[in-house]
C-alpha cells in the first residue's frame, strides 16, 4: 500500500500548471489569511500553499488499482473507474469498439439487467455518466455514503459479469444509437472539421488516425464474438483503476472492494499503444464550407504527449497568445484592430501526442486574408519576442484559481477522482498533477518562448472555414436493422445469461440534506443580502441579481439587455477592456454576466484572500460601464455575428421560430435572449444607457453570497462596494406580460428547411397555464421524469434505448417567472423524422389518457429526487443558485429541505392530475428543422397541417 500526500511546499512552488493541463480540481484546506481588506492580490504562493490530495493506494490479488481519497464534506462519494483503453487502441477494423462498449456498459450486466441509469437513480447518483477518448474509458457517478456498496455491486458486475447480458438486440441498438451521436455531431455547422484535421495531421496505420466514435462500417461488420472478444481482452481489473474519493476511508473501503471486485478473474492486460508525434513533411492548406456565419482561420501542428515537459510550457504559451482575456491575439485583433469577432488558442494533450491550434475568426466584411496575415505576424512576434514575466503570473493565478474552485467536487467530470485516475491510467502515477506543477514551477519566459518556436515553426495545416454549401467528406451513417443476424449460432438470441448469482446489497442508512442556513440582511442603501456559509474551499461566490432578464427588452429591441450586459465587462470608467481584463486574471477573479430571461445577473467568483479588490473589481463593473463606442461597435459585431450562427445551427433555429408562436410574438418571453440582425443594429448608446438606469440599479437588486468566511467579514467589503450606491431619478422599468396568457394556437408543423441534414431536430411545445410558483410545480416536474425529464424516461427510451433513431430526447416544463411552456426536443436521423414525430405524439397522449405514472416510475422517481439531494448541493456554486431561485420563485429559505416530504406526499394520481392539467397533446406545434426535400414526405402522412419555411 502506498500512503501519500503532496507536501504544501510543492504545491506552493507549482500549483498553476494542473488545470492548464487538466482542469480538474484537487482538495484544499483552509489558508490561515482570510478576507482582509488590502486592495493588493495575495501572493500565489499563500493561495496554494495549503493544497493537497492525500491518498492511499492498493492492488487486489487479481490486479485492481485501488485508491482512495478521504473528504468528509458531505455524505456523498465519488465512484470513478477507469478502464486503459481507448480508440488509439483499437486494431485495423475495430475502430469505434471502446466507444461502443462505452454504450453497451450502461445497458445492463448479468445481475443488474436493467438500464444502468435506472440503477444510479434508483441509489440517488448524481454526476454519473461514462466518457470514451483516445487514450482511456472511464465511469463515474456521486453516490449517498449509505448507497457506496451497491454502487461498488453495481460496477464489479459489468467489470465481471457483462457478456452474458449482451444480446445482439442490444448490441444492434447501441449501434444505431451510436450512429445517431455521430449524425448529431456531425450536423452541426463545423461538424466535419475535426475529421479533417485527424485526416491531415495523423497518418494511416498510426494509433490516433481515427477518431472515438469510429468507422460506422467497422461497428456494423462486428460480429458477436468479435465484439464479446474485444471485451475479454480489455477490460479486466487488472486493465482498471478505482478511485473512491469523500466520505470514505481506507479501512472502510478495502473490505468492500475486496468483496465486490476481488472474485472477478484477471484478463490480458493492454499495454497502450505506443506512438510518436508524427510530423507533416510541408504545410498542407485545406478550404472547407459549412453553415457557419463567417470565415475562421485556424493553424494546427502536432505537439508532445501530456508526459513531455514542453507541454506545460506550450500551454502557456497558448493561454497567453490566445486563451487569456488579455491574450495578445484578443488585444490585437479583436479589441485594437477589430478585424475579428473572436480568437483562440490551445492545446489538446492526449497521452501519446497532442494537437496545438491557434486561430481567429474574421469580422463579416474584413477579408480573412488580412486576419490570416496579422494571425502569423503576431505568432511570429511571439515566438520572437516570448512572453512577459507578468504574462505567465497572470496565466498561472488565473490556473490557479481554476483550480480551486473546482476542489469541491469529489466526482464528476473533472473532481478529485478523475484527478488521481487519469493521473495513475495515463501517466503511472496519481501523483502526476504534481509533476506538472514543478513543472510550471521551474518554467521560465525563455522556456515558453523556446517551445513555441520549437513546435510552431514546424509544419502544419491550416484550415480555413467558410461560409457556404457543406464541404468536406461526409459518410452518412446507415441504419442498422432490427433483425440483423451475424450468422453465429445464436447470436440473434435475447436471453440473458447469468454466470453466477450476485445479488444487490441493501442501502445503508441515507443522509437527508441540510442545505446551508440563509442569513438575511440589508446593506445601508436598502439592498437585500442573502448569505450563506460553505468552507470546503477558500472561494467566496457573490451574484448581484436584478429584476430585469431578457424580458426587459423592448419588443422593437430585442437584444439590448444582452448587449448591454456584454458591454459592462467591456470597461468602465476607470479601466479600459484590457486593463480590466487583465485585473481579473491577477486576482484570479471571474466576472460573468448574464442571469436569464427573468433576472440580469452579475456573478463573481474570488478567491477569498482577493475578496476586497475582486468585490471593488464587480463594483466597478456593475456601477460604472464606460459604453464606449468603440467597445459597442466591437461587441455589436460579435453579436450579430453569433445570431447569424446562431440562425444555422439545427436547435437555435427550431428554438427561434417556437418561442413566438408559443408565447405570442409581442411576449416578453417571444425571443431567445440575443435578439435579431436587425434589432441589435439598431441600438444606440442612448439606449443602453437606458437600460442601465431603469433596470440597473439598486433599488432593483439583490445580493447572494456563499462564502467560506462569516458574514461579518464579508459585509465592510460588500458595503464599502455597494452600500453608497444611490438610484438614480428615473423611473424603474417595467415589464408587460399582457400577450402572454390565454392564448389559442393553431396546432401544425413548421418545417424549415436546411439542405443537407443527416438528422432532424424536432422542437415541439405549447403554453400551460402551470405557475412556477405554485406548490402543485412539484408534481408536474416529477410526472414529467416519467415522460421526459431524464434519461429514463419515455420520450428518450422509445427513440433512443428501444428505437435507436436518436442520440436523445428530452422534454419538460420551462419554469419562467410569468409562464410556463411544455417543450420536447428531439434530434432524430433524417429517414425517420415522420416516425419519431408520430412516435412523441402518441406518447405524450397515452401519458395524459391512459397510460399515466406506473407504480414502478413512481417509485424510482420519488426515491430519487429524494436521494440525491445532498449531492445536488456539494458545491457553492449550487447553493448560490438555489437561493437565487427561492428568491425568484418566492420560496422560503429551507425550501430545498422541504421537497422530500413533498415528494414522499405524491402518488400516481396527484402526479397524473398535474400532468393531465398542464399538458394537452392536441395542442402542440411541432417545429422541424431538416432536409425538406426527405423530411416533408414522411411528415405529411400525419396527418397535420404543415407550413414550410425556408432558412433566413
Amino acid at each position: 500500500m502506498r500512503i501519500k500526500a503532496i507536501s504544501a511546499s510543492t504545491l506552493a512552488m507549482a500549483l498553476a500548471a494542473c488545470a492548464a493541463q487538466t482542469n480538474e480540481p484537487m482538495s484544499v484546506s483552509q489558508p490561515a489569511q482570510t478576507a482582509a481588506a488590502s486592495t493588493e492580490p495575495a501572493s500565489l504562493e499563500s493561495l496554494i500553499s495549503e493544497v493537497s490530495i492525500p491518498y492511499e493506494q492498493f492492488e487486489l490479488a487479481n490486479g485492481l488499482d485501488v485508491i482512495v481519497h478521504t473528504d468528509r464534506k458531505a455524505p456523498i462519494v465519488g465512484v470513478a473507474v477507469w478502464y486503459n483503453v481507448g480508440s488509439k487502441d483499437e486494431p485495423k477494423g475495430q475502430t469505434g469498439f471502446a466507444h461502443l462498449f462505452e454504450h453497451l456498459m450502461f445497458n445492463g450486466s448479468e445481475n443488474a439487467q436493467g438500464d444502468y441509469f435506472q440503477y444510479l437513480q434508483e441509489m440517488g447518483a448524481t454526476d454519473y455518466n461514462g466518457t470514451t477518448n483516445f487514450d482511456r474509458t472511464n465511469y463515474f457517478q456521486t453516490v449517498p455514503t449509505g448507497a457506496l456498496e451497491r454502487a461498488l455491486w453495481l460496477e464489479s458486475d459489468r467489470m465481471g459479469y457483462l457478456l452474458g447480458a449482451v444480446t445482439q438486440e442490444k448490441l444492434n441498438n447501441q449501434r444505431g444509437v451510436v450512429q445517431n451521436e455521430k449524425r448529431q455531431g456531425d450536423n452541426q455547422p463545423g461538424g466535419l472539421v475535426f475529421y479533417e484535421i485527424i485526416d491531415v495531421l495523423i497518418p494511416d496505420g498510426h494509433p490516433y488516425d481515427h477518431t472515438p466514435i469510429g468507422s460506422m462500417a467497422d461497428l456494423d461488420a462486428a460480429s458477436m464474438e468479435t465484439v464479446r472478444n474485444w471485451f475479454r481482452d480489455n477490460y479486466g481489473p487488472n486493465n482498471a483503476t478505482l478511485v473512491l474519493a469523500g466520505d470514505i476511508s481506507p479501512a472502510e473501503a478495502r473490505p468492500l472492494v475486496e468483496k465486490y471486485f476481488g472474485p472477478i478473474a484477471r484478463g490480458p492486460v493492454n499495454e497502450p499503444a505506443q506512438a510518436t508525434v508524427p510530423e507533416l513533411t510541408e504545410d498542407v492548406r485545406r478550404v472547407m464550407r459549412d453553415q457557419v456565419a463567417a470565415t475562421d482561420i485556424t493553424r494546427y501542428w502536432t505537439a508532445p504527449g501530456i508526459t513531455d515537459r514542453d507541454l506545460t510550457a506550450l500551454q502557456v504559451g497558448a493561454q497567453i497568445l490566445g486563451g487569456l482575456s488579455s491574450s495578445r491575439l484578443d488585444n490585437a485583433l479583436v479589441r485594437d484592430e477589430q478585424i475579428a469577432v473572436s480568437v483562440s488558442a490551445g492545446n489538446y494533450a492526449f497521452q501519446r501526442m497532442g494537437i496545438l491550434s491557434v486561430g481567429a475568426t474574421a469580422k463579416p466584411g474584413v477579408d480573412p486574408a488580412t486576419v490570416e496575415q496579422r494571425l502569423d505576424e503576431i505568432v511570429a512576434e511571439f515566438i520572437a519576442e516570448g512572453p512577459t514575466e507578468d504574462e505567465v503570473r497572470r496565466a498561472a493565478t488565473e490556473t490557479v484559481a481554476s483550480t480551486i474552485r473546482g476542489l469541491e467536487q469529489v466526482g464528476g467530470f473533472g473532481g478529485k477522482a478523475v484527478t488521481l485516475a487519469s493521473g495513475e491510467v495515463l501517466a503511472g502515477d496519481p501523483d502526476f498533477y504534481a509533476t506538472q506543477l514543478e513543472t510550471l514551477a521551474t518554467l521560465t519566459p525563455q522556456e515558453v518562448q523556446a517551445a513555441m518556436a520549437k513546435w510552431l515553426t514546424r509544419p502544419g495545416l491550416t484550415l480555413q472555414l467558410e461560409p457556404g454549401e457543406r464541404s468536406g467528406e461526409y459518410v452518412e451513417a446507415a441504419s442498422v436493422a432490427a433483425d440483423m443476424d451475424d450468422g453465429d449460432t445464436g447470436s440473434t438470441s435475447n436471453t440473458v445469461t447469468v454466470t453466477e448469482r450476485r445479488d444487490p446489497p441493501a442501502f445503508d442508512e441515507l443522509a437527508s440534506l441540510d442545505f446551508p442556513d440563509v442569513t438575511n440582511t440589508t446593506l445601508s442603501n436598502g439592498i437585500r443580502v442573502h448569505y450563506a456559509q460553505r468552507d470546503a474551499v477558500p472561494v467566496t461566490r457573490v451574484a448581484v441579481s436584478f429584476d430585469a432578464g431578457s424580458a426587459a427588452d423592448p419588443a422593437s429591441k430585442r437584444g439590448l439587455e444582452g448587449l448591454a450586459l456584454n458591454l459592462f465587462d467591456e470597461g468602465t470608467l476607470t479601466k479600459s477592456s484590457r486593463e480590466l481584463a487583465e485585473a481579473k486574471e491577477r486576482l484570479g477573479a471571474n466576472i460573468s454576466v448574464g442571469g436569464g430571461v427573468d433576472r440580469s445577473s452579475f456573478t463573481l467568483s474570488a478567491l477569498t484572500p482577493n475578496l476586497a479588490p475582486s468585490v471593488e473589481l464587480l463594483a466597478d463593473v456593475v456601477r460604472n460601464p464606460a459604453f464606449a463606442p468603440a467597445e459597442i461597435e466591437r461587441v455589436r459585431a460579435q453579436t450579430i455575428t453569433g445570431i447569424e450562427q446562431a440562425m444555422r445551427t439545427p436547435s437555435s433555429i427550431a428554438q427561434r421560430a417556437l418561442l413566438p408562436i408559443v408565447y405570442g410574438e409581442n411576449s416578453p418571453y417571444a425571443d431567445t435572449g440575443s435578439g435579431t440582425v436587425e434589432s441589435v443594429s439598431g441600438i444606440t448608446r442612448t439606449d443602453l444607457t437606458g437600460f442601465q438606469q431603469r433596470w440597473i440599479r439598486p433599488d432593483n437588486a439583490e445580493i447572494f453570497v456563499v462564502s467560506d468566511r462569516p458574514l461579518a467579514e464579508l459585509t465592510p467589503a460588500l458595503e464599502a462596494a455597494f452600500g453608497d450606491w444611490q438610484a438614480p431619478a428615473v423611473a424603474k422599468g417595467t415589464k408587460n406580460f399582457a400577450s402572454t396568457s390565454n392564448r389559442t394556437v393553431e396546432p401544425r408543423v413548421v418545417l424549415i428547411n436546411r439542405p443537407n441534414s443527416p438528422q432532424s431536430y424536432i422542437y415541439g411545445g405549447l403554453l400551460t397555464e402551470a405557475r412556477a410558483q405554485d406548490a402543485g410545480i412539484v408534481d408536474l416536474l416529477n410526472a414529467n421524469n416519467a415522460l421526459g425529464g431524464n434519461f429514463l424516461a419515455r420520450l428518450n427510451m422509445n427513440l433512443r434505448e428501444t428505437k435507436g433513431w436518436s442520440y436523445g430526447v428530452r422534454g419538460g416544463p420551462e419554469l419562467r417567472e410569468e409562464a410556463v411552456a411544455y417543450t420536447i426536443a428531439a434530434p432524430v436521423q433524417a429517414d425517420r423524422t415522420g416516425d419519431a414525430l408520430a412516435e412523441l405524439r402518441r406518447e405524450v397522449g397515452d401519458f395524459v389518457s391512459t397510460r399515466g405514472v406506473t407504480e414502478e416510475e413512481l417509485t424510482r422517481i420519488v426515491a430519487n429526487e429524494i436521494l440525491e439531494l445532498p449531492g445536488q448541493f456539494e458545491t457553492s456554486g449550487a447553493v448560490l443558485a438555489a437561493m437565487q431561485n427561492n428568491a425568484l420563485y418566492d420560496r422560503p429559505a429551507n425550501y430545498y429541505e422541504t421537497l422530500a416530504d413533498t415528494y414522499r406526499a405524491q402518488t400516481r394520481e396527484s402526479l397524473d392530475a398535474a400532468a393531465r392539467a398542464a399538458i394537452d397533446p392536441d395542442q402542440f406545434v411541432w417545429v422541424v428543422v431538416g432536409d425538406a426535400e426527405k423530411v416533408a414526405p414522411q411528415l405529411e402522412q400525419l396527418g397535420l397541417p404543415i407550413e414550410r419555411r425556408e432558412m433566413n
